[in-house]
């Protein structure tokens, strides 16, 4: 970087996601004296509103896709620069950004975030979903579609399987049930039905992420195009922008071309061989596709498992990467074995001044028994604060201790349109042969898991409106030995909360 650098900010936040914000509006309010830089490629920014602290550490809040304006205004000493970044010089503590501008900082927090690992990034017919553009463009696509592809078995796979309306969705997943990420192949059996039944009317229109979405003009091409791709892709990863929130597909209508509400066929233990056009097809006289499936589609899509399925478009949703590339070159970055910014308990790299949060980075201290990482909305929102405040704390020579938030791992989320709650180690995730399960479950209304190690327990899954999150989380952090309950911990006629009040 030769350039002179047009100003030095005492901080400096790339990334206008959930972490990146979170973490100017922690360092705006706790040090507004100082000079605060966001530096972000869209217009937007991702607002954390209608915060709620349900229990000591379960959290629920709404994600506003808002005018970065409106954060310029709450806090006078922010800039906010609106561009991609081209390169990082830790040594030098300055950022180029796409326009060829040089700033310097004095600490720097990554929050780039994570990019979809797309199946293809060279298919028009392969979606991934990610940011606010590439939403719209699945509604847009959605509703000229009889029939689409879903491959992946994480949040947005799971919500988007259960929201498409008027379109035939084949489901291929690499597990043995649903969710693998989330919950157990029990609780993958109680959310099935739901796919199975229309959906139920909402009570009330939602106040969560905003969309908008503009009509192609009249005469325009309603065909997949080259250059639609190319948008979605971007020139590379910094191109994408801020990650969706929780409920990210309430803003917009999920409805295909067909009159049918819903049809949803699973594939298990699958994943995708290969994909190709009719073209392809037509000139693979070996390739043989099931009746059910012969006809133009425009694409068709081989699972390992045997079977061929052709469709309109596949959506890819195997989950995200570290967005880690764009700040490595001339750098001395260590990476963890994911691909993300290693971090220690003060969010801080390897590099001097540089601390990163969200998907982007990777937590490297040694982690509490009952806590993991999980690349969350919840997550990022916590990592975010706790950088801005750890920054605050290294600029004014002050003490800090690791936040409480990573005591325990939770989350709350909606699956299926029921409320889950997920507590600690709740896939008995690393333990031993001596866990135990309890279950208790009411087909189309809850379902209880808790997960004992030792005779105390260590985490739970919560669907439905159970009310035990907090009981459970004060059980869990207590570690009280719950041996002389046995199995009567879940049993529906006892009052647990006030037996353990």
């Amino acid at each position: 970087m030769a350039a002179r650098k047009e100003k030095t900010f005492r901080f400096m936040i790339v990334g206008g996601g959930i972490a990146g914000v979170t973490c100017v509006e922690q360092l705006s309010s706790q040090i507004p004296s100082a000079d605060v830089a966001l530096i972000t490629a869209g217009p937007h920014i991702k607002a954390v509103t209608n915060y709620k602290q349900v229990s000591k550490t379960l959290e629920e809040f709404d994600v506003e896709e808002r005018p970065s304006s409106v954060l310029a205004e709450k806090f006078p000493n922010l800039t906010i620069i609106h561009s991609a970044v081209k390169s990082l010089c830790t040594q030098s503590h300055s950022v180029e950004t796409a326009d060829g501008r040089v700033f310097g900082y004095e600490k720097l927090c990554i929050c780039g975030g994570g990019r979809p690992k797309l199946l293809t990034w060279d298919n028009p017919y392969v979606l991934g979903i990610r940011d606010t553009d590439s939403a719209q463009d699945l509604q847009k696509q959605l509703s000229r579609a009889k029939r689409i592809v879903v491959v992946g078995n994480g949040g947005i796979a799971l919500e988007l399987v259960y929201e498409v309306e008027g379109c035939e969705v084949i489901w291929a997943v690499k597990d043995k049930a649903i969710g693998n990420p989330f919950f157990d192949a029990g609780a993958a059996q109680f959310f099935i039905p739901s796919l199975e039944v229309d959906k139920p009317e909402r009570a009330a229109p939602c106040k969560r992420t905003r969309y908008t979405t503009e009509e192609p003009e009249p005469g325009a091409s309603q065909t997949f195009t080259a250059d639609r791709n190319a948008r979605r892709r971007g020139s590379g990863p910094t191109e994408a922008g801020s990650a969706l929130g929780p409920d990210w597909h309430e803003g917009i209508v999920l409805r295909g071309a067909e009159q049918v509400s819903r049809r949803v066929s699973l594939e298990y233990q699958c994943e995708v061989e290969k994909i190709f056009t009719s073209a392809e097809l037509l000139d693979s006289p070996q390739q043989t596709i099931g009746a059910e499936n012969e006809g133009s589609w425009p694409v068709y899509i081989q699972l390992t498992n045997g079977k061929t399925f052709g469709c309109d478009f596949v959506v890819s949703a195997t989950g995200v990467v570290p967005n880690a590339e764009p700040f490595l070159h001339g750098n001395n970055f260590a990476l963890a074995d994911d691909g993300g910014l290693q971090v220690d308990d003060h969010m801080m790299t390897s590099e001097p001044d540089v601390y990163a949060a969200g998907d982007v980075c990777t937590a490297c201290w040694e982690h509490s028994a009952l806590w993991q990482q999980m690349r969350l909305w919840t997550q990022a929102r916590q990592m975010g604060w706790y950088a801005g405040r750890c920054m605050a704390a290294h600029m004014l020579s002050e003490p800090i201790e690791l936040d409480f938030c990573f005591e325990l791992f939770s989350h709350i989320t909606k699956f299926f349109n029921y409320k889950v709650v997920l507590l600690g180690k709740f896939n008995g995730q690393g333990l031993g042969p001596d866990q135990e399960l309890l279950l208790r479950c009411t087909k189309g209304r809850e379902y209880v898991k808790v997960v004992l190690s030792g005779g105390r327990m260590v985490g739970a899954v919560l669907i439905g409106e159970t009310d035990l999150e907090e009981t459970f989380e004060n059980l869990i952090l207590n570690q009280m030995d719950l041996t002389p309950y046995g199995e009567e911990l879940l049993n529906p006629n006892i009052d647990i909360e006030d037996y353990f009040d």
